[in-house]
């Protein structure tokens, strides 16, 4: 355990805006040391986590500088926004899109549509609508189990213990390609707290793997944002959704993206 590692909860809204191709670049180099120093702490290689910048709220001049500086995947909170900007720069042929936040059923239909990942799921309800879409679009999608780690009633996710008969039930969903787990952990600014989400979601991975379903990879597990992915990474994390540390702070306060969320607290990518 390395409790030295603090969270950067407390930097809310002192990342500037990132506004010209070389601001993203020094941005994403300055990210993706701080993975590499993670890693490098726990004998990690850097290569095995994947960095997927979150581009939610910004607009579509800011997501084509980060193309620019080598972006080639973004991750968007809310379908329609993400829907609209995959419309708006369909010009960009190898951009993917990364739907990281929760989804309804009457929304699918988007995901389905354009989103080459989907790392909300929690409920059947969500995966059949998902698969009604994807088999009529003729596509798959590569999926992530999302568990609720904090025990909030405010954040979304499976309970830990629900998590085992709802991967049995995945394998008939043959266009849900999954991956692994996703959480939110904890935001708070004592670093063990927001420490022990993420040592949840590695232990239940380890439990699942050993009689998960034909078919379901767990591999996968995405975890750790601006303000925490180091602790993530040092807990296993092979994705982090990395928003304002790359793309600048956001201007609405946090309580207007994570619902029930003391505004007071960093709790955005």
């Amino acid at each position: 355990m390395l409790s030295n590692t603090q969270t950067r909860h407390d930097q809310h809204g002192r990342y500037p805006e990132a506004a010209t191709a070389l601001d993203f670049q020094r941005n994403l180099a300055a990210v993706r040391a701080r993975i590499a120093a993670a890693c490098h702490r726990v004998g990690r290689d850097p290569a095995a986590v994947r960095l997927l910048p979150v581009s939610k709220t910004k607009p579509e001049a800011s997501l084509r500088l980060a193309h620019v500086a080598g972006c080639t995947m973004l991750g968007e909170n809310k379908p329609q926004e993400a829907y609209r900007k995959w419309e708006a720069m369909q010009d960009l042929a190898d951009l993917q899109w990364s739907v990281i936040g929760h989804l309804q059923t009457n929304k699918a239909k988007l995901v389905a549509r354009f989103a080459a990942e989907f790392q909300a799921l929690d409920s059947l309800r969500v995966a059949e609508a998902l698969e009604r879409r994807l088999q009529l679009e003729g596509r798959a999608l590569d999926v992530f189990v999302q568990v609720n780690t904090s025990g909030e009633a405010s954040k979304y996710g499976l309970a830990p213990e629900d998590v085992p008969a709802f991967l049995q039930a995945l394998p008939a969903f043959t266009a849900l390609r999954v991956r692994g787990l996703m959480t939110l952990a904890l935001f708070s600014s004592e670093a063990e707290r927001v420490r022990q989400c993420f040592v949840r979601l590695r232990d239940l991975r380890e439990r699942l793997r050993q009689d998960a379903p034909a078919g379901i990879a767990l591999h996968e597990l995405s975890m750790g944002m601006s303000g925490d992915f180091e602790i993530a990474i040092e807990e296993g994390a092979t994705v982090v959704r990395v928003g304002q540390a790359i793309f600048g702070a956001r201007p609405m306060p946090d309580s207007h993206y994570w619902p029930g969320e003391p505004s007071t607290e960093e709790s955005s990518p």
